[in-house]
């Protein structure tokens, strides 16, 4: 993509009504209004509350949105020139239980009260897979905490990935942490009874990676009390 369509999707996001792009000063002075009041004051309902992690072109936030109209969806990402495309479409086809947020996702405990989220969507994700990158990835111990203080004590987390070691590093670590996994699959389109939302919406990239005959993987948990 080149710089002045860029330049064009960003400006174009500023007029977004489901575009919310948060100043550092705002993050780290917890000055943010929407803190603890997303649902009253930017879905205005008091819907489940769903993020999806790293959503890119909001693909998965946008087919959500479509399939559980009585729940919010927030795609973050710190690339606003790939959301804008969801945001778009959100816009486009009234879709008022969709939005996006642009931030680092290291910096999700600043933007959400404890116990705010209901669910954490986190899709096709960079699985970091050099030993220098684990403080990057995803699913990590620090992160990991981070999801538990923002998540409703019932809460749930969705891993979806085409990386077999992202799946192993991921399991792996909520074993270890006795965390209740829920479901867990290293197939989910060889797998008769893999959840719908996990075959039913696909990424363009997913869709790719099935062409090739790559293996998505799924894990559904929960954090323990």
């Amino acid at each position: 993509m080149g710089s002045k369509n860029k330049l064009k999707r960003f400006k174009e996001n500023e007029t977004f009504a489901n575009v919310i792009q948060p100043t550092r000063e705002e993050v780290f002075s917890n000055s943010l209004q929407l803190k603890g009041s997303w649902k009253s004051k930017f879905f205005k309902n008091d819907h489940p509350l769903i993020l999806e992690l790293g959503c890119g072109k909001g693909e998965y936030t946008i087919n959500l949105a479509k399939s559980y109209p009585d729940k919010n969806f927030l795609g973050i990402d710190i690339k606003g020139a790939r959301f804008w495309r969801g945001a778009k479409t959100a816009l486009e086809d009234g879709l008022h239980n969709a939005g996006f947020l642009r931030t680092q996702i290291e910096l999700i405990d600043l933007l959400f009260a404890e116990n705010e989220v209901d669910e954490i969507w986190i899709t096709f994700p960079d699985p970091q897979i050099k030993y220098k990158r684990t403080k990057h990835r995803l699913t990590n111990a620090e992160f990991l905490e981070k999801y538990k203080q923002i998540l409703k004590p019932d809460g749930v987390v969705h891993l979806k990935t085409d990386s077999e070691f992202m799946h192993g590093y991921t399991l792996g670590l909520l074993h270890g942490r006795n965390e209740e996994v829920i479901y867990a699959h290293h197939d989910v389109y060889g797998n008769d009874h893999s959840p719908e939302e996990v075959t039913q919406i696909q990424t363009y990239y997913e869709s790719q990676y099935l062409e090739v005959g790559k293996k998505i993987t799924y894990i559904k948990f929960r954090f323990r009390s």
